[in-house]
Formats: structure tokens, sequence, C-alpha cells
């Protein structure tokens, strides 16, 4: 592998680690900020609009990092 493919895969590996670090440090912040716990509303009690609401969340905030690593 030359040196310039080299580079795009640990940018790639770089901004990948950012997204996921963002999303979840986001998705921390969503829990705290919503009365009780997410997953256990997920998990636990079987909470389909609580799991369609996180996904949700989810899918957008992916749509927003992406766009902000893109630039």
């Amino acid at each position: 592998m030359n040196l310039f493919s080299l580079y795009l895969v640990g940018a790639t590996l770089l901004y990948a680690g950012v997204g996921i670090f963002v999303m979840v440090v986001a998705f921390v912040i969503l829990d705290f900020l919503t009365p009780g716990s997410l997953w256990e509303e997920i998990e636990q009690k079987q909470n389909v609009a609580v799991a369609i609401f996180a996904g949700m969340i989810a899918l957008g905030l992916s749509v927003i990092v992406a766009a902000a690593i893109v630039g």
C-alpha cells in the first residue's frame, strides 16, 4: 500500500471513532434529560415507542455527525 491510501484509511478510522464517540455522548445526554432510563424502558419494559424515539434520535444524530465530518 502506498502512503496516500494508508493516510485515507487512518483518516477514515479517526472520523469513525469521533462519530461513534459523539453518538455515545449524545445518547448519554439524552438519557440524562429524559425521565427514567431509556435502556430500561426499551429492554425490560419492551416499550416500542421509546425504541422508535431512540432510533430516530440515532438516525438524526448520524446525519448531523456525517455532515459535520464532510464539511
